[in-house]
């Protein structure tokens, strides 16, 4: 589940960037949260078995 949400969160802080909704920091902050919650998702997915 976790790494779902990871995957889906980019391409939305990039189109809120293009669109001008967010900065640029802002969009690297929700990348940057992205990737964190990818490997919290990755890292369950292993001690899961």
């Amino acid at each position: 589940m976790f790494q779902f949400a990871a995957l889906v969160i980019p391409p939305l802080a990039m189109a809120a960037q293009l669109a001008e909704q967010i900065s640029t920091g802002k969009m690297l902050q929700f990348l940057l949260l992205s990737v964190g919650l990818f490997v919290l998702g990755y890292t369950l997915q292993q001690y899961r078995g």
